[in-house]
């Protein structure tokens, strides 16, 4: 069974799709079908005011910038990770008894 959300948190995600951010990236935003997302507005679009409806572009500078912020993260990530690899591959050279580098500089 899906999630449930309250009334106020409907109307906000409303809110948001009037702005003009798109169906598909409210959906992937909350974790909510867009189905679901559509059919709130149908229910919801006649009683939100027009000055409720916040300007889409603070929306969209906020999405640009959570953007940002996911690809920053996803960056560090992958550094870690391969920080991680590499201390492992380190630790493992250490528990050898004879390792190859030793041969090597004779």
């Amino acid at each position: 069974m899906g999630k449930r959300l309250k009334e106020e948190e409907r109307i906000k995600i409303v809110k948001e799709a009037l702005a003009g951010v798109k169906v598909g990236v409210l959906a992937r935003m909350y974790d909510i079908h867009p189905e679901t997302i559509r059919g709130w507005i149908r229910d919801y679009r006649d009683t939100i005011a027009p000055e409720e409806i916040p300007m889409a572009d603070e929306h969209l500078q906020e999405l640009q910038r959570l953007q940002e912020v996911e690809q920053r993260y996803e960056k560090a990530v992958k550094a870690l990770g391969e920080k991680e690899l590499e201390n492992e591959i380190l630790r493992e050279l250490l528990k050898k008894k004879n390792p190859s580098y030793l041969k090597n500089s004779k």
